[in-house]
C-alpha cells in the first residue's frame, strides 16, 4: 500500500509538505508529541525539539507497526512562528535525519502556549497503514 500525492492541475509544486495524500487501509491518530525522550527531559532548542518530537512520533507509529511513510497527515504548533522561519535551514535537514523524504500534507499554526511549559513545538499525525 502506498499514499498517493493529490497536487492539483496547474498548482505550484509543494515544497518540504504535500497538498493531499489518499489511501486504503487502517487509520491510525496520534495526539500531540512534544520535543521530550523516555525521561521526560527536553531536548534543548526548537530543531532539537521538532527532531525529538518526530522521532516520539515514528516510536508510537510502531507500535501501530506503521513506519514515517505511513504518515497522511502532520499539524504543527508552536510558540514562536519566528524561531521557526529562523530555524528552517537547520529544520530541513533534521526533519529528513528522522522522517526521509516523505512529505505528508502539513500544517504549521502558531499557538500562545503548549501544555508543558518547555516545550516548543508540538506535533500531531494521522496515518494510514495497509490493510
Amino acid at each position: 500500500m502506498s499514499l498517493t500525492a493529490l497536487h492539483p492541475k496547474g498548482w505550484p509544486a509543494p515544497r518540504g509538505y504535500a497538498n493531499g495524500l489518499m489511501g486504503d487501509g487502517r487509520l491510525v491518530i496520534l495526539g500531540g508529541q512534544v520535543g521530550w525522550d523516555t525521561q521526560g527531559q527536553f531536548a534543548e532548542g526548537f530543531v532539537a525539539q521538532t527532531r525529538q518530537a518526530l522521532r516520539n512520533i515514528l516510536t508510537v507509529m510502531a507500535e501501530a507497526g506503521g513506519r514515517a511513510e505511513h504518515i497522511a497527515r502532520l499539524t504543527w504548533y508552536v510558540t514562536d512562528i519566528t524561531e521557526y522561519r529562523e530555524s528552517l535551514a537547520e529544520l530541513g535537514p533534521a526533519y529528513r535525519s528522522v522522517m526521509g523524504r516523505h512529505f505528508p500534507a502539513m500544517t504549521l499554526v502558531q499557538v500562545v502556549a503548549l501544555v508543558e511549559p518547555e516545550a516548543k513545538v508540538e506535533i500531531e499525525a494521522t496515518a494510514i497503514l495497509p490493510p
